[in-house]
């Protein structure tokens, strides 16, 4: 993923321009763009296209679907069960649970 710093930097780079040049565009000084190119800069999205505009390029925003954190394919058996199949999953799964947690219980005495 890049920064906000690594786009600004990459925009000025590729329109050839040096740091005083891109301020001179923004009507700004050379330490303003530097700042805007340092590692964790933090600029607005207006400053950020501002800064893209006078390098002769353009900000697009896109988003994009976060991966789940949850395993939609156990939900997805679990629904297809009937509730006698789900009562009888729970069942084995309790019994092992059980079995394991004796084992463990035999094992510290």
């Amino acid at each position: 993923m890049s920064t906000a710093a690594t786009i600004v930097r990459e925009a000025r780079l590729t329109a050839g321009l040096t740091q005083t040049e891109l301020a001179a565009r923004l009507g700004t000084t050379q330490s303003a763009v530097a700042r805007l190119e340092a590692p964790h800069a933090n600029p607005t999205v207006e400053t950020l296209e501002r800064a893209l505009d006078a390098a002769g390029r353009r900000l697009e925003l896109a988003s994009a679907p976060a991966a789940s954190a949850v395993d939609e394919t156990l939900i997805d058996r679990q629904l297809r069960m009937s509730p006698a199949e789900r009562v009888t999953a729970f069942m084995t799964a309790y019994d092992n649970v059980r079995r394991l947690f004796d084992g463990a219980r035999g094992g510290l005495a």
